[in-house]
């Protein structure tokens, strides 16, 4: 929280810029990184609330789910997941569940934010139906 605070103040994105709705491709050619999805499918990310105590929206994939709700966890939001950053540096990582309607459970969504008005989504989950993939989203005008 301490570093998002510092890159804010260093006049890096602000977290309220990232509202709006994002789109973007599956990406990754590698089959580790596209179980369960088409390799064609897209994402559409909504994002309506967000700063950094949590991020809410909706989010629909192609052929997996449907303007489902997407509310941040809470949990993670106040433990030292809320920190939690990869290969690429994102200004903000936020973890949440996504109800799949394909009745084999939920799945885990992983939304970082990129100073470089970049969003990627990687969509998880384990078990007997599962799914691995990362879309890319970029801004769409309004």
């Amino acid at each position: 929280m301490v570093i998002v605070a510092l890159l804010l103040a260093a006049g890096c994105s602000d977290l309220r810029d990232f509202r709006g709705r994002w789109r973007g491709a599956r990406v990754g050619d590698s089959e580790l990184v596209r179980v369960g999805v088409s390799a064609s499918a897209t994402a559409t990310l909504d994002i309506d609330d967000i700063d950094t105590h949590g991020l809410g929206g909706v989010i629909s994939i192609a052929g997996l789910v449907t303007d489902a709700p997407l509310r941040s966890i809470p949990g993670a939001e106040a433990d030292a997941l809320a920190g939690i950053t990869f290969a690429g540096s994102p200004l903000r990582v936020y973890l949440s569940f996504i109800a799949i309607g394909d009745g084999k459970g939920d799945a885990l969504a992983l939304v970082a934010l990129y100073d470089h008005e970049r969003v990627e989504v990687r969509i998880l989950r384990g078990s007997d139906a599962p799914l691995y993939a990362i879309f890319s989203l970029s801004e769409e005008a309004p």
